[in-house]
């Protein structure tokens, strides 16, 4: 497998798998989370443009995986409640992790990926998205809190050191 930076010519296939996983988490029971057509293509390609969007290819070419990746600071990790960061160095942030659901553990490859590069990586997400809260914990992520998206929306916290 390999990961890279995604290009305008990957948008199309990035929304299919952000439909891939809205589908998941609605099986699962997390019914609010990417609601309103949110990854929208919008943030998809502003993802590309500041060089924070990447894709996961598996040996065949075919796309099975995409993320937004970048080292710095986050402005909703500035106010958590109920606990605390592991630290405040310099850290690392994973939005929008989604599969096709072709290769198993597929979001685990991605989490070491960006672990490899940053050391320390936090990442955040819905109190109901069981499935990526367990992918975090069995990555080694701690539960640190609570944050609040600009909307004012809760989300749970972890952290990797």
């Amino acid at each position: 497998m390999e990961i890279r930076k995604a290009t305008m010519a990957d948008v199309q296939r990035q929304l299919e798998l952000f439909d891939i996983a809205r589908s998941v988490m609605r099986n699962t029971g997390n019914m609010e989370q990417w609601t309103n057509g949110y990854p929208s293509q919008e943030v998809i390609e502003d993802d590309i443009v500041a060089g924070n969007s990447y894709v996961c290819m598996d040996d065949e070419g075919e796309m099975v995986a995409t993320f937004c990746f970048w080292q710095g600071k986050d402005d909703t990790y500035d106010y958590i409640e109920n606990g605390k960061w592991l630290n405040d160095k310099p850290y690392g942030v994973v939005h929008r992790l989604a599969g096709s659901g072709k290769i198993k553990g597929i979001g685990s490859y991605c989490l070491q990926w960006c672990f490899d590069r940053c050391f320390n990586i936090r990442v955040d997400t819905h109190r109901d998205n069981w499935v990526m809260q367990s992918v975090l914990r069995k990555n080694g992520f701690t539960e640190c809190g609570i944050i609040y998206l600009k909307n004012g929306a809760p989300r749970v916290a972890f952290q990797k050191l």
